[in-house]
């Protein structure tokens, strides 16, 4: 998956690049991102402004989805069209996921989030397995693995990318990316290769995906090089997330002070 510039409260994203299938890859812009999944906390419905915006602007496929924010479990329901109760076990979570024709995706399962049973294991599509958490510590970089290794998942790396010091892990966006193999770069596609595992995920030490699609990558020679080309969490990010929340405050409250004259 991949994606541009994406902003909100309790954002998740899910990014990477796009991969055709059927011809050689060439990278037209090293950093770009083409797809975003965009999954704010138990609702959906600033995703589907993100959606329509970016179609409206030219911008990045959006993948409507959110994050279901539970006790125990957070799930990324990515191409579902009603946001999903969260007050429920993982297990019927993924069944209603499945239900509207989306991917159930384990969203950081440190051991903190990671309460699946085992028949909730069966039914998810893919978790994540590279995360910022896990470059700035090992032993929750070793959860992620662990928990990966439970069963056969499709390989998701993806930054998490908060709006600016709201982020508990601030990164930039594209930090860690899942590349998706895919026929045509559509939603469908982009949710047909979710479900069947056509990712390639690359941590600083690691390669997680289906074997096929890593040897193809290996062979291209260039995803290794642009899954690294991220920066870690930093100073300067954090003071610019700072900026732009000021800046937002003072835009909000001059349009308020506009609209009160204007009454």
């Amino acid at each position: 998956m991949a994606g541009r510039h994406v902003r909100d409260l309790g954002f998740i994203v899910a990014a990477g690049q796009i991969i055709r299938r059927d011809s050689k890859y060439r990278m037209a812009r090293r950093q770009a991102l083409d797809v975003i999944a965009m999954t704010p906390h138990n609702h959906i419905w600033v995703a589907k402004v993100g959606q329509w915006f970016s179609r409206l602007s030219g911008g990045p496929i959006v993948l409507v989805g959110e994050e279901i924010h539970s006790i125990g479990y957070h799930i990324l329901a990515i191409g579902i069209r009603n946001s999903i109760a969260w007050r429920q076990p993982a297990s019927s979570a993924i069944d209603e996921v499945h239900r509207q024709g989306g991917v159930a995706i384990a969203a950081h399962p440190i051991a903190s989030y990671a309460a699946y049973d085992a028949e909730a294991m069966r039914k998810l599509d893919g978790a994540e397995v590279v995360h910022p958490i896990g470059l700035r510590n090992e032993a929750f970089a070793a959860q992620l693995r662990q928990f990966f290794g439970r069963t056969r998942l499709t390989a998701i790396g993806d930054s998490d990318y908060h709006i600016g010091p709201m982020s508990p892990q601030l990164g930039e966006m594209g930090l860690c990316r899942t590349y998706v193999f895919v026929r045509e770069p559509t939603e469908k596609d982009l949710l047909d290769a979710l479900r069947e595992g056509r990712t390639v995920v690359y941590d600083r030490d690691h390669v997680y995906g289906d074997p096929a699609m890593i040897r193809l990558a290996a062979e291209d020679g260039q995803l290794p090089k642009l899954a690294l080309t991220g920066r870690e969490p930093n100073f300067a990010g954090l003071l610019s997330g700072t900026v732009g929340l000021l800046g937002l405050l003072a835009w909000t409250l001059t349009c308020g002070g506009v609209w009160r004259r204007l009454d």
